[in-house]
Parts: structure tokens; C-alpha cells; sequence
């Protein structure tokens, strides 16, 4: 269902964040984002001079490279436009994202390494939607794999975990549709839903 027709406007800025997952010929995969500002008037900046309209602010873009376990083994951070020439210096500490695995608390583990002065902005909000990018790449081919392995059919709708074993799905509880006491988690991770197991 779409907005609802919005009151008579002009266009100032837009932001467009794109993320794109790879499968890679090594078997690691690639998840790259890419966003950019752009305003719909000229100015003036102290750095650059005047910036036309469409010309971006920001131009910057991230490159993680994982392996199944969502685990960061490589980072690669290029800032092509900003405001200030300093902006781009920040790039190389990036690499402290090395070692940690996108699941529960990847947010917080990010703040905690490139929060406020130790990282960019632009670059840590990116890392948002490039976790979610990573759980849409990697899962699904997983899921199909393992089904496939094991003679089944993969089916469609939210991917359940390669191997969750006795650990608790890292889906579960990131969101209101995989809560732990909801429908998806009756039918998907049985062991560790936790609503009225008796309501149906």
C-alpha cells in the first residue's frame, strides 16, 4: 500500500543507500554499500567550492568480505566526496571490524569500535542495511544447500539458520515477526519458542 498523497512540495535532498551481496569463487562472500547526498540546489562549501545541484556531498561506499559464519574477515572503506578533505583519513579504521560477526549486537560491537570521533557517520549508518544485505546473501544459499544435502526441498520465506545446533537462531528476537513467542518461531525453531505452546 503506498503513502498517501503527500501536501503540495519542493525537493531538497536524497539520500540513497544501495547494498549489493556477492557469492564470491573462493566460497567467502562480498556484501558492498554505497550511499550518497545529494541536494536539489547549489552551495557553497568551505572544502570543494560551490556544489551544483545532483553533484553529491557524500559519496562513500563500504566493502565486507565474510565467510559462513557472517564473520568479517576483510574491510574495505573509499570516501569519494564529503564536505571536508579530512573526512576521508577516517577510512583505515574500518579495519577494526575485522574479526567481529554480524548477529545479536553487531550495532552496539560497531558503536563500541567507530562510535562519535573513531569513525564517519555516514559510513557507520551503512553498516545497518549492509547487515541486513549479508543476512538476505548468505542464508537463503545456505538454506537451500543444506536442504539439498540432505534431499529436501528448500522452501520459501524467512531462511532458518545453517546450523543452529543448541544455540538460539541468530534471527530469532531481531525483529517483531521473529519474535521468540511469535508464530514464525512456533513453526521454525521449535526448540526455542517460548509462547503457549498449547494456544493451537
Amino acid at each position: 500500500m503506498p503513502l498517501s498523497p503527500p501536501a503540495e512540495r519542493e525537493p531538497l535532498h536524497t539520500r540513497h543507500v544501495e547494498c549489493r551481496g556477492y557469492r564470491r569463487a573462493d566460497g567467502l562472500w562480498d556484501v558492498e554499500g554505497h550511499m550518497t547526498d545529494v541536494k536539489a540546489y547549489a552551495f557553497e562549501n568551505e572544502h570543494r567550492g560551490r556544489i551544483e545541484p545532483g553533484i553529491p556531498l557524500h559519496d562513500m561506499r563500504l566493502r565486507l568480505t565474510l565467510d559462513d559464519r557472517f564473520t568479517i574477515l576483510e574491510v574495505e572503506a573509499a570516501t569519494d566526496a564529503a564536505p571536508y578533505g579530512v573526512c576521508g583519513s577516517i577510512a583505515p579504521a574500518f579495519q577494526r571490524l575485522v574479526g567481529l560477526r554480524v548477529k545479536a549486537g553487531f550495532t552496539r560491537q560497531v558503536k563500541e569500535r567507530l562510535g562519535g570521533v573513531h569513525g564517519c557517520t555516514h559510513l557507520v549508518e551503512l553498516l545497518g542495511p549492509m547487515a541486513t544485505t549479508a543476512f538476505q546473501t548468505i542464508y537463503p544459499v545456505l538454506t537451500r544447500e543444506r536442504a539439498a544435502a540432505e534431499g529436501k526441498t528448500a522452501t520459501s520465506g524467512p531462511p532458518s539458520p545453517p546450523s543452529a545446533g543448541d544455540r538460539p537462531p541468530p534471527l530469532l528476537n531481531s525483529c517483531h515477526a521473529f519474535a521468540s513467542d511469535g508464530e514464525i518461531a512456533r513453526r521454525l525453531w521449535t526448540a526455542f519458542y517460548t509462547g503457549d505452546r498449547d494456544a493451537d
